[in-house]
């Protein structure tokens, strides 16, 4: 029988920001027969996610883990000469896994996507990238490669499943399984009304989203947005008795978009704030021995709404005040995003998931469909 994946929903997911695609492409293949006995994790247990990027967009990125496994996020400093990426590459597999920005280079190249080099067509992709650190869980020698990139590439679009998919395949949070969650806000009010907000985020951390007192993720006051209540004793019970995780190499990862028109700059200070959004999600967050790191895009087809405009004081930038707002939004979102990722991941090379452990958590409803509806 095939799983049916839970999928992102308008309205809720990183594509509401118009322009911005989604693709994976994994491979899950955890369980292997030895003699009459199974034993989990030495097959295939990994994957590539990337976030596809219009022409003419801004990109950031700011890097606060200890040990990040990154490619091309210096060339997204706002000192430098490049002004955004035509894709990111969010993909498992240690530094390994960095070679499947390979086959997206390659994927855009052929449609002739790329920073334009001379009057022959000739461009280079701008393909900055990230990794997760998945390798136990799987075989080590599985990783990602140039042709994940390359599928994930061919698969994106606006609609994309969640959890145990992607890059986050062969995540783990903390005790339990973690994955690629999805969120965005529109903001109704104030200097940035009507622009919207979203992230997709890969949660792999070694610190725990779901508080093991309650059984429920940390920050309760944002419960209702998942559809979860206080799961039943027992569930509350086994959970707590959940081994830790059996490495303190971690990382979260993701990017933060929106539809607004920002100076790159401006992207940087969103995807600051999503940092925000990982610390009061994880607890703990941003060790020196996790690769914490986030990108932000401006896709720029909105700008703010003139007439909500607020007064700024001289010396300041214009744009200032829809920046904060924006921020807040990009905080709020990294946040739902990694809770997301958890809620929806499915169990994985004996790796329990959320709704395996606390089922009666979701008791109440499920924010994300199967694809089925």
């Amino acid at each position: 029988m095939t799983d049916r994946l839970p999928v992102a929903q308008p309205g809720n997911r990183i594509t509401d920001v118009a322009g911005i695609g989604v693709g994976h492409h994994h491979l899950i293949d955890d369980v292997v027969v030895v003699g009459t006995a199974t034993e989990p994790g030495v097959g295939w247990a990994t994957g590539a996610t990337v976030v596809t990027v219009p022409s003419g967009a801004t990109s950031a990125v700011d890097v606060r883990g200890g040990g990040p496994g990154t490619r091309e996020t210096d060339l997204l400093e706002p000192g430098n000469s490049v002004r955004g990426a035509d894709a990111v590459v969010l993909t498992g597999g240690s530094a390994y896994g960095l070679s499947s920005a390979d086959g997206v280079m390659r994927g855009l190249e052929s449609a002739g996507i790329g920073l334009p080099m001379d009057r022959q067509g000739h461009v280079v992709p701008i393909v900055p990238a990230a990794v997760i650190f998945d390798l136990p869980v799987g075989g080590w020698e599985n990783r990602p490669d140039a042709e994940f990139g390359e599928r994930a590439l061919a698969a994106a679009g606006t609609e994309f499943a969640v959890g145990s998919v992607g890059a986050g395949a062969g995540a783990r949070a903390g005790v339990l399984k973690g994955g690629v969650g999805t969120a965005s806000i529109t903001v109704t009010d104030g200097p940035a009304r009507g622009l919207t907000v979203g992230a997709l985020v890969v949660a792999n951390p070694v610190g725990q989203v779901v508080d093991p007192q309650t059984g429920l993720p940390w920050g309760a006051e944002d419960l209702a947005h998942h559809g979860l209540r206080p799961p039943a004793v027992a569930e509350l019970t086994r959970l707590r008795a959940l081994e830790a995780k059996g490495t303190v190499l971690n990382t979260t990862i993701g990017v933060v978009a929106t539809d607004a028109t920002l100076s790159v700059p401006a992207v940087r200070r969103l995807a600051m704030s999503g940092h925000d959004g990982i610390a009061r999600a994880v607890r703990p967050a941003h060790s020196p021995l996790d690769g914490d790191t986030l990108f932000a895009v401006a896709t720029g087809a909105r700008v703010a709404d003139p007439d909500a405009a607020v007064d700024i004081p001289s010396g300041m930038e214009s744009d200032i005040a829809v920046v904060a707002a924006l921020a807040e939004a990009s905080a709020t979102v990294v946040q739902r995003a990694i809770v997301a990722a958890v809620v929806t991941a499915r169990t994985v090379a004996g790796i329990p998931s959320y709704r395996d452990v606390v089922a009666s958590a979701f008791a109440g409803g499920f924010a994300f469909g199967t694809g089925d509806e």
